[in-house]
């Protein structure tokens, strides 16, 4: 039998049990995007659509053993972080990252959950800058990560140029900033370290966005993954993030999740 070729993400970050977020939502983001998905669990979360809660964190070590075991048997063409907990996870991710020489890394800077529950310890937010920024090929905080990232209120299309650039100085290759809690248009900022480019939607008037950001920056690295550039891949993912909300699944009590399938649908249709 002939050997597939498929493109290969590794997914470093919590888990969602109520399907949402997590890397339960990247793994169905890079299927749909026709990508292989693979995971390194930093933690487990007893998480729904109301809330979180409690959060089990995995032992550095055993994160870095779950690194290896997937690089060095399956390979990597891109790399998706989410959720890294705390510091000592981000210093272990960042350092097998630099062993395995791993490209094309997106870095989604997770601090707080859909309900509000932090899912990065604060004194970890100086670890994320310092150790995983220098390394990503693109990071993508929302508004308020952005605004923890650079100690600035960051709240409409001139602050969060001024926050992009900022965290490109800290690092990051590109940066996109997600305007999804802006009034109106919703729009994004991608910043290369020279230009700005502006990705606008329809905004959707939904409470079931859960998950949208670990969907968007999963959309990245898959296209990343088959090749395609940082500035194609962002407006590709804009596309399928748009679709995941607009379809949004009413599931649950509280924010039900965005639908990463939509797109797929959309496709067959």
């Amino acid at each position: 039998m002939a050997r597939v070729s498929v493109p290969r993400v590794l997914i470093i970050a919590g888990s969602d049990s109520s399907g949402g977020a997590g890397i339960q939502a990247d793994l169905k983001t890079v299927s749909a995007l026709g990508a292989f998905g693979m995971t390194a669990i930093t933690a487990l979360t007893a998480q729904n659509t109301t809330g979180v809660l409690g959060i089990l964190e995995v032992s550095p070590a055993f994160v870095r053993l779950q690194i290896d075991a997937c690089v060095e048997d399956v390979g990597c063409d891109a790399v998706k972080t989410g959720m890294l907990a705390e510091a000592a996870i981000i210093e272990a991710v960042a350092a097998s990252i630099a062993h395995h020489k791993l490209r094309s890394v997106v870095v989604d800077p997770v601090m707080i959950a859909k309900s509000g529950a932090p899912l990065l310890k604060p004194e970890a937010v100086a670890a994320l800058k310092a150790r995983m920024l220098p390394i990503a090929t693109v990071v993508t905080p929302n508004l308020h990560e952005a605004a923890a990232l650079v100690g600035r209120d960051v709240h409409d299309l001139s602050t969060m140029k001024e926050a992009a650039r900022i965290i490109h100085d800290l690092g990051a290759a590109n940066v996109v900033i997600k305007g999804g809690h802006l009034a109106g248009v919703a729009a994004d900022v991608l910043y290369d370290g020279r230009t700005f480019t502006e990705f606008s939607a329809e905004r959707f008037h939904t409470k079931n966005t859960h998950g949208t950001g670990c969907i968007f920056a999963s959309a990245i690295a898959a296209n990343l993954a088959h090749g395609r550039n940082v500035h194609d891949s962002v407006a590709a993912a804009k596309e399928f993030i748009t679709a995941a909300i607009r379809n949004g699944l009413a599931i649950g009590k509280g924010c039900g999740p965005a639908d990463p399938m939509a797109y797929v649908a959309a496709t067959l249709k």
